[in-house]
């Protein structure tokens, strides 16, 4: 029997799947013996396995994250491709029966945004190939992983291994990889290295699955026996007494809550600090040849002891803000070090190394140079001048006319304090301006209470020029503690026991409103925004202020200092601090409404003549509060049981028509065709409209919440139950028109109908229109209030031109929900027309499903003067995209609908004109006149 064309499908494609799986695996089970042995038997000979005896305990030593490669010596510019990685994990690993050789399958991860080009053969750039497309195996983009099975010797460290990978559906690649593991753990060699080089599938070097050779650079994972050479060479920390800067007193390795180490790891990134402008060189502590000069850096700890000694890497970056984010080893712009802890100076000290000849070949790559020595401390004590919870300098041990010296570099970092640290409040000496309080403007509400995280918050920055700044405000102590201790933040009824510290002006006292507070206040400018005539070319701005908040009457008042770079420096700072900025913050009252800011001032109180001056800048924050996030997701949880409410109401109330209809199915036939289809559409076009509703309404939920798992419940209920109100309405309309044709239908029916819809479509049509001409002229006048009014510097751009731009889908979308409000409106001329006093719809039906859409109107009435946070990015019942709310709308529309609903009663009951003056209500009527005859003369 000859095959059909489904069997000859099926065939074609399970012969082409079959020929893909073996172009795309050419090393298997089946032929791996003949690979290892070709390529690798020379390297680690191979050896029989046990497989009953597991050798995974030496999987933490052989694996590998975060390492560096590049392809036929093609690598990424120093410091700037920040996502190339390179990473290995073993998965099954069996000893042998050597001793010496354990038998391992692994996977090797390369990662990089630009993948494509760097496995790219460049003798095939420009030929067209042709791939018969495999099936979609999901692969992550810019990922080439490869599958390996080999061995690794312990005695010499060697590890050899082969297999194949799928870089794409079309494409893929067999390779040998060599891997070389230190043998002795000390400073100069505590890299792995190798290769990674292509098979070519036996087309050879030419071939398109061909890519060279991948050099593979990172560090041993092995944590036990690394000898501390470096440091223990330098005699320890008697070599790094010129660090000795005077700084204070610093905290006590036991204050180092959960431990040294740890202590390091939460105070890992650092901003670097020049002592002069280095346009002859003598700065970077990289060497000349990066090709930029490091903004910041970060700390790595590869092995920390609780002893204190660690082996660390210091990774330099050329952009700030690298506090939060994963930086891949490059060679280049790395430094590989070890430290020690001094107990009687309270600090850590480090001698740090240059990793050197990478350039000519990873596998030759060393730590050399050693001649870098730096010392970092935990202050113990906190001011308005010294806010850094690490601060350290960095110094080279060459002379001025040696290659690869530099001058001192200090550095911070930004962290929160550490447990033990105090503060000292009024270090400056200088004389508060006291806050004008006018207590009758905030008598009877409530502010936020010092110890909240509502004292945290985003912000905006304005300047006289109109140009906008983002960034944030934050409390570092509430009197005399951190604002990140461990006591409740969200609870206002709290407040711990304040003990002030020596310093601090005694303000602290129960019967006092006011507290004892500071902050730190960091916004990033544009490249244009200027400050006191000083274009900030996007540089972080950091003030560091201090003063009191009164929690009666929510104003915070603040004396600030920044720093003032040299003049045409950019990433310099020689510690010049300007300490006149006067900093006034009035904040809006928990039971505030919607969009209301938290708003200040930041002014110099130094002379316009002075070059320090700056106009008065504008800060704003639309940050809401715990209690009124509190109170809206409450709202949002209320407002889904309503929208499940009222959307099960709508099945019954269908359900309670379809029984009415099926006792009397006499009354079929006058009902109003058009109002059927009105109601079926209205619960169809959400059902069509779910991706876009998903997409623009579920996410903004999400972002806030944090609860999109039970919002995304929400919407399939919904949906489901949307479903069957739909398949009902839609039964119901099948059943009204099967009425209409049959033989028992009353003539005329289908006239009215007709007159229905030359009446009601017009009027449906002009309602477009106008909805078309009122959104036109809203975006005309109202867009220049918004770009300079409460909202105008308050959101990004994007978002402040969604908000200004409503599209016009958005005002069609409210104006069909007004039309389904009046649902009843087609009934009600169809009653009119063909007169009648059938009972054709329930009072249940028309009374209850008019109850249905009037209620949001009421309940958005009483939201609107009840609720304390009315963003309609919340709003999931009575949602003012799919209807006309306001607070004539809320009015209008429940009138009209109850008229509606009172005019269809007294025509089922009385007729269907008995609504109109009674001169109106008779049909008139043409009586035959008999003919009169011709008389006869």
């Amino acid at each position: 029997m000859e095959p059909t064309l489904p069997h000859k499908l099926l065939l074609f494609a399970l012969v082409g799947f079959l020929a893909i799986t073996a172009s795309t695996a050419r090393i298997h089970s089946a032929n791996f013996d003949a690979y290892y042995s070709d390529h690798c038997g020379h390297v680690v000979p191979q050896q029989p396995s046990i497989a009953s005896e597991s050798a995974s305990s030496y999987a933490k030593f052989l694996q590998f994250h975060g390492g560096f490669f590049s392809v036929n010596g093609r690598r990424a510019e120093s410091g700037q491709d920040l996502r190339r990685t390179v990473s290995f994990t073993p998965m099954m690993m069996y000893k042998t029966k050597s001793e010496d050789v354990i038998n391992l399958q692994g996977t090797l991860v390369f990662a990089d945004p630009n993948v494509n080009a760097i496995f790219e053969n460049p003798k095939n750039r420009r030929l067209r190939e042709f791939h018969v497309r495999g099936p979609r195996i999901p692969v992550r983009r810019g990922t080439v992983k490869f599958r390996l099975n080999g061995y690794w010797s312990q005695s010499s460290g060697k590890l050899c291994m082969v297999g194949s990978s799928v870089f794409s559906s079309n494409r893929s690649f067999d390779a040998v990889f060599k891997l070389n593991y230190p043998l002795k753990l000390i400073i100069n060699s505590s890299f792995v290295s190798g290769v990674l080089e292509s098979l070519g599938g036996g087309d050879g070097a030419g071939g398109v699955d061909h890519f060279g050779t991948v050099s593979v650079l990172a560090l041993s994972s092995k944590s036990a026996d690394y000898q501390y050479s470096l440091i223990e060479k330098e005699g320890g920390n008697g070599s790094f007494g010129k660090f000795d800067d005077g700084g204070g007193d610093n905290l006590f390795s036991e204050k180092l809550e959960p431990g040294m180490c740890s202590a390091l790891k939460r105070n890992s990134a650092f901003d670097l600090e020049y002592g002069s402008v280095c346009d002859g060189g003598y700065c970077n502590p990289l060497g000349t040849d990066v090709g930029f000069l490091p903004k910041a850096m970060r700390f790595t700890t590869i092995r920390c002891s609780d002893q204190g000694k660690m082996q660390l890497l210091m990774k330099f970056q050329n952009v700030t803000n690298v506090y939060y984010g994963y930086y891949a080893f490059d060679p280049s712009t790395t430094l590989i070090g070890e430290g020690e802890w001094n107990s009687k100076a309270n600090r850590w000290c480090a001698v740090a190394c240059r990793i050197l000849n990478f350039s000519v070949s990873l596998t030759d790559a060393f730590a050399g140079d050693c001649s870098i020595k730096l010392c970092w401390r935990f202050p113990a004590t906190f001011s308005v001048i010294n806010r850094y919870p690490i601060v350290g300098q960095m110094r080279s041990n060459r002379t001025v006319k040696d290659f690869g010296y530099f001058d001192k570099i200090k550095f911070w970092g930004y962290n929160d304090a550490l447990a033990g640290v105090k503060y000292e409040y009024g270090v400056m000496g200088s004389v508060r301006k006291p806050c004008e309080i006018k207590t009758g403007k905030h008598k009877g509400k409530r502010y936020p209470n010092s110890y909240s995280s509502d004292m945290k918050f985003d912000l905006s920055i304005k300047n006289k020029k109109g140009q906008i700044a983002l960034g944030y405000s934050s409390p570092l102590f509430v009197g005399d503690k951190r604002f990140n201790s461990p006591f409740h933040l969200y609870d206002d009824r709290y407040v711990p026991k304040v003990i002030p510290t020596e310093n601090a002006v005694q303000l602290d006292s129960s019967d006092s409103p006011l507290q004892n507070i500071s902050y730190t206040i960091r916004f990033t400018p544009p490249v244009i925004f200027e400050l006191g005539g000083e274009n900030l070319s996007s540089k972080a701005v950091d003030i560091f202020a201090e003063g009191t908040y009164n929690r009666e009457t929510g104003l915070l008042c603040m004396m600030g200092c920044r720093y003032v770079a040299q003049s045409g420096a950019e990433v310099y700072r020689n510690g010049s601090m300007d300490c006149d900025i006067q900093i006034n913050i009035q904040f809006h009252p928990l039971t505030g409404k919607a969009m209301e800011k938290i708003k200040g001032t930041i002014e110099s109180t130094r002379v316009r003549s002075d070059p320090l001056y700056f106009d008065t800048l504008e800060l704003a924050s639309s940050t809401i509060y715990v209690e009124q996030a509190n109170e809206s997701i409450w709202r949002m949880d209320l407002e889904i049981v309503m929208v499940l409410v009222s959307n099960t109401l709508a099945c019954v109330l269908v359900g309670l028509q379809l029984f009415h209809v099926k006792k009397q199915p006499e009354v079929l036939p006058f009902i109003s065709i058009t109002m059927l289809a009105v109601l079926t559409l209205g619960h169809m076009i959400p059902l069509l409209l779910n991706f876009e509703a998903l997409v623009t309404n579920h996410n903004r939920q999400s972002v806030f919440l944090g609860s999109g798992g039970w919002l995304e419940v929400n919407e399939v209920i919904v949906r489901v139950v949307t479903m069957v109100a739909f398949l009902l309405e839609l039964y119901l309309l099948h059943m009204t028109w099967s009425a209409r044709h049959g033989h028992d239908s009353p003539k005329g029916l289908w006239v009215s109908e007709k007159k229905v819809i030359f009446v009601s479509l017009p009027m449906y049509i002009s309602g477009v229109l106008t909805a078309w001409f009122v959104h036109q002229w809203r975006n005309s006048h109202r867009s220049p209030f918004l770009r300079q009014g409460r909202l105008g510097y308050m959101l990004p751009a994007s978002q402040l031109a969604r908000y200004q731009q409503v599209s016009f889908w958005g005002d069609l979308k409210s104006y069909a929900g007004l039309i389904l409000d009046g649902f009843l409106f087609p009934q009600l001329l169809f009653n009119l027309f063909f007169d009648h006093s059938v009972e054709a719809l329930s009072r249940s039906y028309y009374i209850g499903t008019t109850v249905v859409r009037l209620v949001p109107h009421a309940y958005d009435l009483y939201r609107a003067h009840s609720s304390t946070w009315n963003l309609d990015m919340s709003y999931i019942y009575a949602n003012h995209r799919m209807d006309f709310y306001s607070t004539a709308w809320d009015i209008i529309i429940p009138f009209g609908g109850l008229v509606f609903a009172v005019f269809i009663y007294l025509q089922q009951r009385f007729g269907g004109r008995c609504i109109l003056p009674k001169r109106f209500r008779a049909t008139p009527v043409y009586e035959k006149v008999p003919t009169v005859g011709t008389i006869e003369l």
